[in-house]
């Protein structure tokens, strides 16, 4: 079948559902406004509870024994978003995958701007919010990953990520090859293809309740980031050693000829010792990075898993994994 063929398309909706028992049942009846409103009449919902302490996922059991479209997975512990949007990628049958929130931040109302450069030959196409209505904690941190995915990840730095995107099913194919424990969408995307592309908008109000992301969180998003789709850390980690052992050679020869010249200085206690905790500082640095390297090397060699189902619902035989 021919991408350019739009009305035989199918449409898959993935939605990571944490602690959204009260919004995400108005995200789904969008889902199904804004689909009757564009024309699309293949498409399934795929819900991913990732083991959330409210009642969300009986909410979800009961709007698919209405809707059968509606199809929901459950972890059996937390896992995390990213698990949670892979896990989605691998029970998705569509041609174009579409992610998006169980808060109703994302603006469906745009569905049709976000998917249209997928027909202009781009694989990738992601929202762009102008100022993101979010808490100053949650926009700082996610300023530091962005900062992070351009230096780590070669990402483009015209390209803002975003919760709110659609993809082609190639993209969504080897996302879900990625078996790692420590999952990454912003690294999985950008080392499968480079025709990314954003499509400007204004997010929404969070329609209840705030954030879930923790401080924990997004530093085990932003370690993901740093250690599991690049080697330019432990390259980082190279320079700053040569670096250090540079000033310090430097620092050698003027004390030695300071003393010839001089002989009546005094060596400095105060300095050596804040040389000693400098040097000190760099090496537990280098070493702590290298040590997570060696720690996800071995959780991946004892195939820690990426997320573990409890139960699924309105899942054929055919699409089980």
């Amino acid at each position: 079948m021919s991408f350019m063929d739009k009305n035989k398309l199918y449409f898959s909706f993935i939605i990571p559902c944490y602690k959204s028992e009260k919004t995400v049942g108005a995200v789904l009846d969008e889902i199904t406004q804004v689909t009757q409103h564009t024309g699309i009449d293949n498409y399934e919902i795929v819900c991913v509870v990732d083991c959330s302490p409210d009642d969300v996922y009986d909410t979800l059991i009961s709007l698919g024994k209405e809707n059968k479209r509606i199809k929901v997975i459950r972890f059996a512990k937390n896992f995390g978003q990213h698990a949670a949007m892979i896990a989605g990628t691998q029970h998705a049958c569509g041609d174009i995958c579409v992610f998006l929130d169980d808060d109703g931040q994302c603006p469906l109302d745009r569905l049709s701007e976000l998917i249209s450069p997928l027909y202009e030959g781009y694989d990738i196409a992601i929202a762009a919010y102008g100022k993101k209505k979010q808490s100053l904690f949650k926009n700082a941190g996610s300023l530091f990953n962005e900062v992070m995915a351009n230096l780590l990840i070669d990402k483009p730095k015209e390209i803002q990520m975003g919760n709110f995107m659609a993809i082609k099913s190639f993209v969504a194919k080897e996302i879900s090859r990625y078996s790692g424990p420590y999952p990454y969408i912003s690294g999985l995307l950008f080392r499968t293809s480079a025709k990314v592309v954003n499509v400007p908008m204004e997010d929404r109000e969070r329609m209840l309740g705030g954030t879930t992301y923790t401080f924990k969180k997004l530093v085990l998003l932003w370690l993901s980031s740093f250690t599991a789709f690049s080697i330019k850390p432990l390259r980082m980690a190279t320079l700053i050693g040569m670096s250090a052992s540079s000033i310090g050679i430097i620092m050698a020869v003027v004390t030695v000829v300071r003393k010839i010249l001089n002989p009546q200085i005094a060596m400095g206690w105060s300095s050596i010792i804040a040389i000693m905790l400098i040097i000190g500082g760099l090496i537990l640095f280098v070493l702590g990075i290298i040590g997570e390297y060696l720690g996800r090397i071995y959780m991946s060699i004892n195939q820690t898993p990426q997320y573990v189902i409890a139960d699924k619902f309105n899942f054929d035989d055919s699409q089980e994994i």
